[in-house]
């Protein structure tokens, strides 16, 4: 019997009854450490800068920021932050893009679903313009069938509204579909549209220790869900 939060065991997928894998970007392929060091750290040291702040207080200022638009396409909007903080944080992500890269484990992943005939989409709340920058820096739209945006769905991905919508533009059968994510939010609403099978993405980032999901089956692990 497979409990949630721990790794699952090979068996635990059966693979001929997956036609589409669809895989969050920033902190499961990509490693979370960028986004984490960039909105938590170095927006917050230039808005300090900016504004003649102490950067504790910028930082606060920028976490209620961040708060009072959650959930909202705003959140990750690179254009409307752009506008709101006075610094082009578009140009910032060009700038800092050394730091853009894959998790460990997730090229190899994207290589065995193409040996496995999968069909793989990348669902990202992440802003266009800042796909272009991580992509451009990784190649990440080379070895996926499809990358798609929120801003191109209308709604993020833990908001119901968002999955019939992607479903119409991605042409996937939920029952058939494979879904890892490390935001548990948006697997909640994937799990409430009917996806198949979830799976949550316990280490997000390569700077920080694994935390294992209470609700949702965690893989620390791409390898522990792919056939022997």
């Amino acid at each position: 019997m497979l409990h949630h939060g721990s790794d699952a065991t090979p068996q635990a997928v059966d693979w001929t009854r997956i036609d589409d894998v669809l895989l969050d970007m920033d902190g499961t392929l990509l490693d979370r450490h960028f986004d984490n060091f960039f909105f938590e750290e170095e927006l917050p040291r230039r808005y300090a800068a900016k504004h003649a702040l102490a950067f504790s207080e910028a930082r606060d200022r920028l976490m209620n920021m961040y708060r009072s638009v959650e959930g909202e396409l705003a959140w990750t909007d690179l254009h409307y932050w752009t506008e709101r903080v006075q610094i082009d944080v578009v140009a910032m992500h060009r700038e800092l893009d050394h730091m853009i890269g894959f998790l460990p484990d997730a090229e190899a992943f994207l290589v065995s679903l193409r040996r496995l005939g999968k069909r793989v989409t990348i669902l990202t709340n992440a802003h266009r313009a800042g796909v272009e920058v991580k992509t451009a820096k990784t190649g990440l739209h080379r070895q996926v069938d499809r990358i798609v945006d929120a801003f191109e769905v209308g709604w993020l991905k833990m908001r119901s509204e968002y999955w019939p919508t992607c479903q119409e533009l991605v042409g996937f059968d939920p029952s058939r579909a494979l879904y890892i994510d490390d935001d548990e939010q948006c697997l909640a609403a994937a799990e409430q549209f009917g996806i198949g099978r979830i799976f949550h993405r316990s280490k997000s980032s390569s700077q920080a220790s694994p935390v294992p999901s209470a609700r949702f089956q965690s893989i620390e692990n791409f390898q522990s869900i792919l056939p022997g």
